[in-house]
């Protein structure tokens, strides 16, 4: 069995309400920014890899791991990931951190991003899209995990709806899609309004006993001509 993946299976899943997003992302690859003023506020140019009416999805940075630590020391957050228990201060740093820096050394596609509130610049959590290690290169899983701050607000779909829509109009992707517990009501009604549809239910073992899994994963897909016929001509 491969490890757990770091993505919208249930190994990084946060449990997100959500309102329908204001508006698409606009794609600004590379380009630097600097976040407004306030808590968690980023006071330097960084990496932006995409952008939508409230969110600002950027590179990671090594100075990044308090805040990383911080999201996955809140139990709720971690509920459908592991049973609620916090993730080491030097596992972050070491082994989660420098596998998403690594993306950053292949390009701009792929990867995982943190995502900050465009009004305070506060860190928010995060987004990724890339395949899995079985997956061909046009069929990218949708992640994310968000603090419990955030949930309700409708990030998780203004977000992943910003994703999607890369995903197939500049990488010319064949299939996105993404998995959660299927108790997991809130995560996956998000993959609902962002557009995915529900593929199947399965189980499979996982190491970490969590209550609920007796009822298996969801998966939830979107292929690219399901998406071109069901999107606005006017986008």
């Amino acid at each position: 069995m491969n490890p757990r993946p770091l993505g919208a299976v249930r190994a990084m899943e946060p449990v997100v309400g959500a309102q329908p997003p204001r508006g698409w992302g606009r794609s600004r690859p590379g380009s630097p920014v600097r976040a407004a003023a306030g808590p968690g506020a980023y006071h330097r140019a960084v990496h932006v890899y995409l952008e939508t009416e409230r969110l600002i999805l950027r590179r990671f940075t090594p100075d990044d791991v308090n805040l990383v630590t911080a999201l996955d020391a809140d139990p709720a957050v971690m509920r459908f990931i592991n049973g609620g228990r916090p993730t080491p201060r030097d596992e972050i740093r070491d082994d989660y951190l420098t596998s998403w820096l690594a993306y950053y050394e292949r390009g701009d596609r792929y990867g995982f991003w943190a995502a900050i509130d465009k009004g305070t610049g506060a860190f928010l959590g995060w987004f990724h899209l890339r395949p899995l290690p079985e997956d061909p290169d046009d069929e990218p899983e949708l992640g994310y995990r968000l603090n419990a701050a955030a949930w309700g607000q409708g990030y998780a779909t203004e977000g992943s709806r910003a994703l999607i829509r890369k995903a197939f109009e500049v990488f010319g992707a064949r299939r996105v899609h993404a998995a959660t517990m299927a108790v997991n009501v809130g995560s996956w009604r998000v993959m609902e309004k962002a557009g995915l549809r529900h593929v199947r239910t399965f189980h499979q073992p996982w190491p970490d006993k969590i209550e609920g899994e007796e009822h298996g994963d969801v998966e939830y897909a979107l292929t690219r001509d399901e998406w071109e016929a069901e999107r606005d001509p006017g986008d």
